[in-house]
């Protein structure tokens, strides 16, 4: 999400962002553009807004850079403290978002940081926790955040539908990322996904190149006889 001036330093680096979240029948796709910006400059332009915070479990970060990497960082620590307390590889998803939640809420006069944590544990499937701003703590079917999260509120909306495949999910889940990217000056960059469920965790991601591009976009011209790069 975009912060306002009032909240962020000058030349803060933010994850003006999309990311997004999305159950399907056995797991959970997460997507996010690639865009990191510093003002009015792209400070990154293939950063990797899905972090891992323990075993099938993942979070999607959207704000300040800083403070979405240090949510991460302690989320990481406390969650495989807690697995080895448990005996366990993993913990359940609930758990990492309660963490998370936790860390949000307590540092929350401060924190530019909005977050969805999603995975996959045997006892519930494949589940999605929205934090936003603030550090509360909602489970929803799919969740949307981001500054380009305002671009495609209606599009996951309409579309969205319980029991989709693995297959169709992802695709649902690259589509809304690259039309928040056609329209959202502050997302960009690559696609990537993460895919988990009972058989593992992918992740994967679709190159600036292939990225689908719609009827309003304008590709970049350097000149009546300069080649156009895509």
């Amino acid at each position: 999400a975009m912060a306002t001036s009032a909240m962020v330093g000058q030349g803060e680096v933010l994850t003006g962002t999309t990311i997004m979240a999305c159950t399907f029948d056995g797991g959970v796709v997460l997507g996010a553009d690639s865009r990191t910006s510093s003002g009015n400059y792209v400070a990154n332009k293939v950063a990797d807004k899905i972090t891992k915070v323990c075993d099938k479990v993942y979070l999607c970060r959207s704000g300040s850079a800083a403070h979405t990497q240090a949510v991460a960082g302690y989320a990481n620590l406390y969650l495989n403290q807690h697995a080895i307390e448990l005996g366990e590889k993993g913990v359940s998803v609930k758990s990492a978002a309660t963490i998370v939640k936790e860390i949000a809420y307590t540092n929350k006069e401060w924190m530019n940081a909005g977050m969805i944590v999603a995975g996959w544990d045997k006892a519930q499937g494949g589940q999605v926790f929205a934090v936003p701003m603030g550090g509360t703590l909602m489970e929803v079917p799919f969740a949307v955040g981001g500054s380009g999260s305002i671009y495609i509120n209606a599009f996951v909306d309409k579309n969205w539908r319980a029991g989709m495949t693995r297959d169709e999910c992802k695709a649902f889940v690259r589509k809304a990322v690259s039309l928040a990217i056609s329209r959202d000056g502050s997302s960009g960059g690559v696609i990537r996904t993460v895919t988990v469920d009972a058989a593992g965790q992918n992740k994967e991601m679709v190159p600036g190149d292939q990225v689908a591009r719609y009827q309003d976009e304008h590709l970049p011209t350097l000149g009546s006889n300069a080649p156009i790069f895509t």
